[in-house]
């Protein structure tokens, strides 16, 4: 059965960075592309990034482009998100999602599998 585990999230002051993980497992991880998705308080979740399965193609939302960094290693199964110069808008609960395809889409509902979060919270 396939999991995903969300850790790094935290309190930080704007202008600061945090580093999310995501921890795979119970999937063949390679074959899976990986995304972060977001949802504030009283939104509904938007994409935040994708990476492909060999970690060479990525795709961004305009909001965090030249600001947040998606990456993964495959043989620990694993996909992060480096987020710098972060902003109060930027608060919200981190989802990781994995997709069964080597298409990176942005759509959310095209995501088979889900972390259960973690919440990153920017103070002004």
């Amino acid at each position: 059965q396939a999991q995903l585990v969300e850790s790094g999230g935290g309190l930080v002051q704007a202008g600061g960075s945090l580093r999310l993980s995501c921890a795979a497992s119970g999937l063949t991880f390679s074959n899976y592309v990986m995304a972060w998705v977001r949802q504030a308080p009283g939104k509904e979740r938007e994409f935040v990034a994708a990476i492909s399965t060999g970690g060479s193609i990525t795709n961004y939302a305009d909001s965090v482009k030249g600001r947040f960094s998606i990456s993964r290693d495959n043989g620990k199964k694993t996909v992060y998100l480096e987020m710098n110069s972060l902003k109060p808008e930027d608060t919200a609960v981190y989802y990781c999602a994995a997709r069964g395809s080597r298409v990176v889409i942005r759509t959310i509902s095209g995501y088979d599998y889900w972390g259960q979060g973690t919440q990153v919270t920017v103070s002004s």
